[in-house]
């Protein structure tokens, strides 16, 4: 299927051929169903993105129609239909939650009033809270939640580009943005409307000195929203970053509460 992919992604006019959009729907499917996924773990912890299935994802748009779906009192007009069977698959729905097909919720999953879009993949047990959105192709571990009105960037141009990775048992506290290919760590909380992009300074200031990254947030780590002062022609002003305060005690139960991992750190909630 991926040298097909790689095919058609070089020659449109391969769209045409019926079976070529069997192909495209095949893969489409098994996204749906959690058979494969547009980026990995590796067992040593890294993180392989498959570009392929990022390809189909862009190429199952332009051989989709418009149409009316109706759903007692709403109505939507797209090329996406919804996913179903969230019984069968032991996810719980609120009503108000969409999630499009092609979306992978796994077993245990908690969706309340929020949107998750194609290419996706959020496993098991994690709590997808009030107006949180996960953005296309975006990777949820397992065990995380997602507090109200939090933004998961999706990625789908350019297709080089890795999506939003945030590993298990991690806490999003609300209204924090993570756009633009950021990877956040296994068991780290991010405090309320922490907003990170890959350009977005990462300090962690529990050491004696300040130690700066980008793009990552390590394993356990607990993170505030910070600034810091930078110089422009028109004068100095203060710049949003990002402030790793402490680590995640071992003894801290991952089913603890975001305000309780906070409060750890002597951080107000």
């Amino acid at each position: 299927m991926q040298s097909i992919i790689e095919s058609i992604w070089e020659n449109r006019d391969l769209l045409k051929d019926p079976s070529n959009q069997q192909v495209i729907r095949q893969i489409i499917d098994d996204l749906d169903k959690g058979k494969i996924r547009v980026a990995e773990p590796k067992n040593d912890g890294s993180w392989q993105v498959n570009d392929w299935i990022k390809k189909a994802v862009i190429l199952y748009f332009p051989i989709q129609q418009m149409e009316t779906m109706e759903l007692g009192p709403f109505e939507f007009h797209d090329k996406m239909k919804l996913k179903t069977k969230f019984a069968d698959a032991g996810v719980r729905t609120v009503p108000g939650s969409v999630a499009r097909y092609g979306s992978y919720i796994s077993k245990g999953v908690i969706m309340m009033p929020s949107f998750v879009n194609i290419g996706a993949y959020v496993d098991e047990g994690t709590m997808v809270d009030t107006w949180a959105t996960v953005g296309s192709c975006a990777q949820i571990g397992k065990h995380v939640h997602l507090s109200g009105g939090v933004g998961i960037g999706g990625v789908l141009e350019p297709v080089q580009a890795a999506p939003v990775i945030i590993e298990d048992n991690c806490f999003i506290g609300s209204r924090c943005i993570v756009v633009e290919g950021v990877h956040v760590g296994k068991e780290a909380v991010l405090g309320a409307n922490v907003c990170l992009t890959m350009s977005t300074k990462i300090i962690d200031v529990t050491g004696t000195e300040p130690l700066e990254s980008k793009g990552f947030v390590p394993e356990r780590s607990v993170v505030i929203p910070g600034s810091y002062t930078k110089k422009f022609p028109a004068g100095e002003y203060q710049v949003p970053c990002a402030l790793i305060i402490g680590k995640r005690k071992a003894s801290t139960d991952l089913k603890t509460s975001l305000n309780d991992a906070l409060r750890e750190h002597n951080v107000a909630v």
